[in-house]
This record gives structure tokens, C-alpha cells and sequence, in this order.
């Protein structure tokens, strides 16, 4: 899943990342899967604070730029900081996609979407899996 070309700051063996995450977890993190819609912890949550990478813990979201999109998934308009997040271009499916991985570790976060239209500053959806992040509360 992540680029074996690429050295993230946070390196870790396949049998490492199998230890410290779930089988859930390792699914979406490591292997770009997703979790099914409407049953992440964080989907409707309204708690201040930031999210960080549930794989690495850098910090990737701000509770300030999420926003009800009602697709299922949490959704922010905007990282943290635009040296939190990769993107890659992502044609699984039959469909173009931008896939958002953790710049620290490589791993899978969700996917980004542009001009649908929601009243967000950026017009961006980062469609992120709960299952992807912790939250830690202000």
C-alpha cells in the first residue's frame, strides 16, 4: 500500500504494524481499506480538539475545520497543515480519486473531494475513515 520508494519518518516492518493496530486498523491503515459508513466513532462527534494519525499519532486535523457532511465518514476541510497529509493519485475502483495518506507514516487516511458544493472556505471534503484517527480532546 504505502510507496516503497518513499522514507517516511516513521518506518516500521509489515509484522511490526500487524502487532501494534487491529486487524481493522492495519486493513485501512496499511492496507488503503475503508471502513463502512456510519459506524466510526468520530462521524458525528463534536468534541474540540485535534485528530492525530491512530498509526504514528502526528497530528493531522483540528476539530475547528471539520463540518457535518452527512456521507458517512468524519470530513474536514483542511489538514492541519499541508505537510501533514500526502496525496496520491488513486484510479481503483473505475473512478479518479486523490487518496490522503499520513506524511509521517505512509499510512491510508481517506480520500479528498473538490467543488461539491458544500459552504466550507476551501471546497474540499477530506473524507477521512474514523478508524484512521484519535482523537485527542482539548
Amino acid at each position: 500500500m504505502t510507496d516503497s520508494t518513499k522514507q517516511y519518518a516513521v518506518q516500521k516492518s509489515e509484522a511490526e504494524w500487524r502487532a501494534q493496530l487491529s486487524p481493522a486498523e492495519f486493513h485501512v491503515l496499511r492496507q488503503a481499506g475503508t471502513e463502512r459508513p456510519f459506524v466510526g466513532e468520530y462521524t458525528d462527534t463534536k468534541t474540540v480538539g485535534v485528530y492525530k494519525c491512530r498509526a504514528c499519532d502526528a497530528e493531522l486535523f483540528r476539530s475547528e475545520t471539520k463540518f457535518d457532511s452527512h456521507c458517512g465518514w468524519p470530513s474536514f476541510f483542511a489538514p492541519l497543515a499541508e505537510d501533514r497529509v500526502e496525496y496520491i493519485e488513486d484510479t481503483t475502483l473505475g473512478m479518479k480519486r486523490v487518496e490522503v495518506r499520513c506524511a509521517n507514516c505512509g499510512s491510508h487516511l481517506g480520500h479528498v473531494f473538490e467543488g461539491e458544493g458544500y459552504g466550507t472556505p476551501t471546497d474540499l471534503r477530506y473524507c477521512i475513515n474514523s478508524i484512521s484517527l484519535t482523537l485527542d480532546p482539548a
